[in-house]
């Protein structure tokens, strides 16, 4: 659905917004509407009033459902098929026994945040949190304490590489915009996302977890046994497919911490050589239509490389410890939970969607180009109106990068500063994660919280997280000119 000619004025489309974000939480919180009614509800209302003619109100409401169901259903589905699987066989209590023998239990939050920047660089913050949720439930029931204060962490670090580091597409995207060395805002990039990620999203996540501890939930792998290594499958033939609490029927020790590496590192392999491929072909170092760079092009769509891992999951898992028919059970338990969560983040992707096509997006850019602050405080201030006005980090990236790239040129800003001026707008379109962001809904569900509890938490290290970037760049501004 292409963006329509604005019927209002900027300041009338700010409003209806800033309406339609009252009205939701009003019904979910204090009516306790479920998720998905509301904002599938709040959709329509907002389409109608912001002008949106009538008969394009379904295109405009399908657009930003099925666009962002896309991009997430996929790779939802099969990461935590996956996820089971190590679950169920013990997998991700050997990776967790692993990494809190090198770090140390008091610092086990660390060792989950330090891994999940690792393996952020190549893969996108939805995919890499999916295929770190068996191991962030398996470590908080072996040590208690919520699951916040190990999975605020992981999906900060997720976060901050997925918004500022290259090759993610939204720094990609606003470097080629400012026409910025990607390879200098990489370089540039990495220290500040790792500086970021600690005083931004793990100290306050320390802080957070502990005024606001959320029970571990069953929603997405079901209650598991929590045991250590030996005890995967304990309780292997007591129920069947149906409720998700039966474990595998495991006749085999757990698999070896480099068989569960394998099965992580795959599809982010597999990713990256998607990622590097796609841009060697587009520098013309590789041939366009080679069949073999178009191969790694297709096994590396995160769809695609989730799909693999789990036929390599069921292959090196399944023998001596399940019959093909359990693993078909282990399966179904894993996907009918998540139904309830693709669905909400599809309907969050419809609320935002439908905040685009009525065109804020362009009436607010019009109005906020030329208020006349310093560059990189600019850039900060437009992406950060855009990413609460209509949700989308992406929008907001590329939108704001496209606005001030001509007074980029106008200026001729070197190289370094248009790298602190991608993370700048890569700051804005962070901060303030609320109930028009699809990515505000994956968190809420899978760690299993309530709205207000989700504003109080990861919309605070979301924000915090984006301040600290935008600060590290503005600081490194004089220094880099």
């Amino acid at each position: 659905m292409t963006e329509i000619e604005p019927v209002y004025g900027a300041g009338t489309l700010l409003l209806i917004a800033a309406a339609a974000v009252a009205l939701l939480l009003l019904l979910i919180i204090r009516f306790k509407l479920h998720a998905f009614v509301a904002l599938v509800l709040v959709s329509l209302l907002t389409a109608v009033a912001a002008g949106i003619p009538v008969a394009d109100v379904p295109a405009a409401l399908l657009a930003g459902f099925s666009g962002t169901l896309g991009s997430v259903a996929l790779l939802v589905g099969f990461g935590v098929m996956v996820g089971r699987l190590l679950e169920s066989t013990g997998g991700a209590q050997v990776l967790a026994d692993t990494l809190i023998a090198r770090f140390g239990e008091r610092h086990a939050p660390l060792a989950l945040g330090v891994a999940a920047l690792i393996f952020g660089l190549p893969i996108f913050f939805d995919a890499g949190l999916v295929v770190f949720l068996p191991i962030i439930f398996t470590v908080a029931r072996r040590f208690g304490g919520g699951i916040l204060r190990y999975g605020l962490p992981t999906a900060g670090a997720f976060a901050v590489m997925h918004a500022v580091v290259p090759p993610h597409p939204g720094p990609v995207a606003a470097a080629a915009s400012m026409n910025g060395n990607i390879g200098l805002t990489l370089l540039i990039g990495l220290p500040i996302a790792v500086v970021a990620w600690i005083i931004g999203a793990y100290l306050v996540a320390r802080f957070l977890s502990g005024r606001y501890v959320v029970d571990i939930p069953d929603a997405v792998f079901g209650p598991m046994n929590g045991g250590r290594n030996g005890d995967a499958g304990a309780d292997a033939n007591e129920g069947g497919t149906g409720g998700g609490t039966a474990t595998a029927t495991a006749t085999k020790a757990p698999p070896r911490f480099a068989t569960v590496l394998l099965l992580l590192l795959l599809p982010l392999v597999l990713i990256s050589l998607n990622t590097v491929v796609d841009t060697l072909t587009k520098a013309g170092v590789v041939p366009e239509g080679a069949v073999w760079a178009s191969t790694l092009l297709l096994l590396g769509q995160t769809p695609i490389a989730l799909l693999i891992t789990v036929l390599v999951a069921l292959a090196v898992l399944a023998p001596g410890r399940f019959t093909a028919e359990r693993a078909n059970g282990m399966l179904d338990d894993a996907l009918g939970p998540i139904c309830s969560i693709i669905l909400i983040t599809g309907a969050g992707g419809m609320f935002g969607g439908v905040l685009r096509a009525s065109g804020i997006g362009s009436a607010l850019t019009d109005s906020l180009s030329g208020i006349g602050l310093p560059l990189i405080l600019q850039a900060f201030v437009i992406a950060t109106v855009l990413r609460v006005a209509q949700g989308s980090a992406t929008v907001a990236l590329t939108t704001t990068a496209g606005l001030i790239s001509a007074q980029v040129d106008a200026e001729g800003i070197g190289d370094a500063r248009i790298a602190l001026l991608v993370f700048a707008v890569a700051a804005g379109a962070t901060v303030l994660s609320h109930v028009n962001d699809s990515g505000f809904w994956l968190v809420s569900r899978f760690f299993g919280m309530d709205v207000k509890t989700t504003l109080k938490t990861w919309t605070v290290l979301e924000t915090t997280l984006g301040l600290t970037v935008f600060l590290l760049a503005a600081a490194l501004w004089p220094v880099l000119g």
